[in-house]
């Protein structure tokens, strides 16, 4: 059965990487559902067979494991038939039914009952290869649910472990799983690492096939060098000589990435075009989404608006259903351009919300995956080091007794030099005890200007809010979006464009008190939660700010003129519910980006009259009910 296997590793491993299945907002979208996507589909290709009925259970145990990602009704025929004859099974045996059991429970997406399975079988299951096998299938589940930490600390025992492993087959698991996720988190160079062991411990077959892929993955997705067109071949003809129809079009998928990004648009059009037929009739949902989303870009480079907008929208229509997240948001981008670029501004504006809630969503993502490596490798530094030291300190207490019947001074300088080691280790320990902390603030900061970045300062500010609710105390939020910023970075550069973001929140800060919650909310757009304030109080302190950012324009040639428009919202007409706050004083932006910029605009509710203070004196206007101007 190395076919049935090869295809559930295949699946399994490369399903992390991309990200198949997400939990979010009651979705059920991410690489479990992908994988078993495959699964299904893998079963159709192998050769079907009923299973010769087993005469004993330990044959009718290899039959069932053979069977699950080939024939998953028998699978689940003889599961049920093991679980009717638990009494014939021996210890080890038992441990290889809990094993089935979690991955079936895995496999309909009953994670609650996996876990607790899968985790038994790690901790006290009596075969290593069992073990990784179950470690792996956890691993996947950890990042279903996003729980990053916990699926390197769990990849990080099994790779400890690794040297002891005999199993072949769950050696390629754990170090497939280790590339693709470390892929993941930016790691590219350690990925690559872990696909060349893949390479070297398979010169052929299908795990050869799978570990170059996830070797261009690792080059290509890292942003190398470019590839010679011999690698990306060598590599095809290596799966295609075993018939892996899918990792090859995966590989193509790379290819036509570098080449979009050489600009060479003929090049990934016809890699892109030769096998989309193929890779629809795979009916594997998020390579072709990929493949679209790719054709949809090309496209638009070669000034192909409407073949590129064909492709966006089809890329929407399958991720949106799935929760693709990364096709989906480059779909987003490119029907916000071709919108904008037909002059239909209204299509381009909702897009350009889907773009952005997408984006910040992906991003948070990522950098939650990034941290959480960051994290575990920290622990694991210092566990090591804190080893080394209580060895450091048997050896003092052994010389410590030798002492005692032998005064030798050689004895007494060894222990100095020991003590000078300790304390070289524990400056090491502080050391990187900092480092940690470093690590807890950049999660809370944004990297660019120092400030709360979006997640930290929708916590912060939902406690000062809860605070106000039960005190009855008023609060406002402003919401601060920077004019023309585009055209700052598209005249002077992300370089310019990056010291006007962090003069803004300097100009901002100057008119802040301590208790006020300050953060960026993304791209050139900041809140500012001001407690214990009253609406006329939140309009006047914003066009405090408004004046102080107006009066930083000057006339000199090649300097910035510096302006932004300013959304304002009270808990007096909206609750303290963040949500409505936000959602308020982005309807009171998008006015006063409309209005000519330069302009604070205060939304109220529909029973009250609303009013808008401007730069230029004009009367008070209604808060229109639309969010933000794509900027």
């Amino acid at each position: 059965m190395e076919g049935c296997e090869g295809r559930a590793a295949f699946v399994l491993l490369l399903a992390n990487r991309l990200g198949v299945m997400r939990i979010a907002g009651g979705k059920l979208g991410g690489y479990r559902a992908g994988a078993f996507l495959l699964f299904a589909m893998l079963a159709g290709a192998a050769v079907s067979a009923e299973p010769v009925p087993a005469e004993n259970v330990a044959q009718l145990l290899d039959d069932t494991e053979s069977v699950k990602t080939a024939d998953y009704a028998s699978f689940i025929r003889q599961l049920h038939e093991l679980e009717n004859r638990t009494s014939e099974l021996s210890e080890s045996q038992t441990w290889r039914l809990r094993y089935l059991e979690g991955w079936q429970a895995a496999y309909i997406g009953q994670n609650d009952k996996a876990k607790p399975l899968l985790e038994a079988v790690i901790k006290q299951g009596p075969d290593s290869g069992l073990r990784i096998k179950a470690t792996s299938v956890l691993i996947n589940l950890l990042g279903v649910e996003h729980h990053y930490k916990e699926a390197f600390e769990y990849l990080d025992h099994a790779l400890e472990n690794l040297p002891q492993l005999n199993d072949a087959e769950a050696r390629a698991h754990i170090l497939g799983e280790a590339s693709q996720l470390l892929t993941e988190a930016g790691q590219y160079d350690l990925a690559a690492a872990y696909a060349k062991q893949i390479i070297a411990s398979y010169p052929s077959g299908r795990y050869n096939c799978l570990g170059h892929l996830y070797e261009l993955d690792a080059a290509v997705l890292g942003g190398k060098a470019s590839l010679p067109d011999e690698v990306f071949q060598d590599a095809l003809d290596r799966c295609l000589s075993i018939h892996e129809i899918l990792p090859a079009d995966t590989i193509r998928r790379d290819m036509a990435i570098q080449a979009l990004q050489q600009n060479k648009l003929d090049k990934a059009l016809s890699v892109l075009e030769g096998h989309y037929e193929e890779v629809k009739q795979i009916s594997y949902s998020q390579l072709t989404a990929e493949y679209e989303v790719l054709l949809a870009q090309a496209y638009w480079n070669k000034g192909n608006a409407a073949l590129a907008q064909k492709y966006a929208s089809a890329t929407v229509d399958i991720a949106s259903k799935s929760d693709f997240i990364d096709p989906l948001v480059k779909a987003y981008q490119l029907l916000y351009q071709i919108e904008r670029q037909s002059g239909n501004l209204r299509d381009a504006l909702a897009y350009h919300e889907k773009y952005v809630a997408a984006d910040k969503g992906h991003l948070d993502d990522i950098r939650e995956k990034a941290l959480a490596y960051q994290v575990v490798k920290q622990q694991v530094e210092t566990k090591k080091i804190e080893l080394e030291e209580l060895n450091r300190q048997n050896q003092i207490l052994e010389l410590q007794q030798a002492l005692d019947h032998k005064a030798v001074v050689t004895s007494r300088l060894y222990i100095t030099l020991l003590l000078t080691v300790l304390a070289s280790i524990a400056f090491w320990l502080y050391r990187l005890k900092r480092s940690q902390l470093r690590f807890m603030r950049l999660a809370r900061r944004d990297g660019l200007t120092g400030i709360f970045n979006r997640q930290h300062f929708v916590e912060e500010a939902q406690q000062t809010l809860r605070y106000g609710a039960k005190s009855l105390r008023g609060a406002c939020l402003v919401l601060i979006d920077l004019d023309h910023f585009k055209d700052v970075n598209d005249t002077h550069g992300h370089v310019v464009g990056d010291s006007v973001l962090r003069q803004s929140v300097a100009i901002c800060q100057q008119h802040l008190h301590s208790s006020d919650v300050f953060g960026r909310i993304g791209g050139e757009e900041f809140g500012i939660l001001l407690p214990e304030c009253t609406i006329i109080q939140g309009l006047e302190r914003a066009e405090q700010i408004r004046l102080a950012f107006q009066a930083t324009a000057s006339d000199e040639p090649g300097s910035v003129a510096l302006t932004a428009s300013f959304g304002v919202a009270s808990t007096a007409h909206y609750g303290y519910d963040l949500r409505r706050l936000l959602l308020a004083a982005d309807s009171a932006l998008y006015r006063a980006k409309r209005d000519g910029r330069n302009r604070v605009v205060i939304s109220m509710d529909e029973q009250t009259p609303r009013a808008a203070a401007s730069a230029d004196g004009s009367k008070p206007t209604d808060a229109h009910p639309y969010a933000n101007s794509p900027e």
